[in-house]
């Protein structure tokens, strides 16, 4: 061996470290190419296909319109019984005053 192939022999293996880290440097950028790719992908998916469910939501906000629409009208009635209750108990007091002066005289 002479010195040239030495040299060239050492030189070559000063390159090959650089070729290692050029190497990891393009498989990092393929992945993030493919990455960015199937991010793009996705999202022209989820913009071109109809929703579904959003005729599903609407149609458990109606039930849900509807169930407190109900629980109004119970409220309703039962503000109305109350009502009433208050009215027969007044009347009752009343009448029961109005005996009680029928007794007195």
């Amino acid at each position: 061996m002479n010195k040239y192939d030495i040299l060239s022999a050492l030189m070559n293996k000063e390159e090959r470290p650089a070729e290692r880290g050029s190497g990891l440097k393009t498989f990092l950028a393929i992945i993030g190419v493919v990455a960015i790719i199937a991010a793009v992908v996705y999202a022209i998916y989820r913009f071109l296909t109809p929703d579904y469910l959003k005729d599903l939501d609407s149609d458990f906000e109606d039930d849900f319109d509807d169930f407190f629409e109900d629980e109004t009208a119970a409220d309703n009635v039962a503000e109305a019984v109350k009502d009433t209750a208050e009215s027969v108990k007044d009347a009752a007091a009343d009448a029961a005053e109005t005996v009680k002066e029928a007794v007195t005289e």
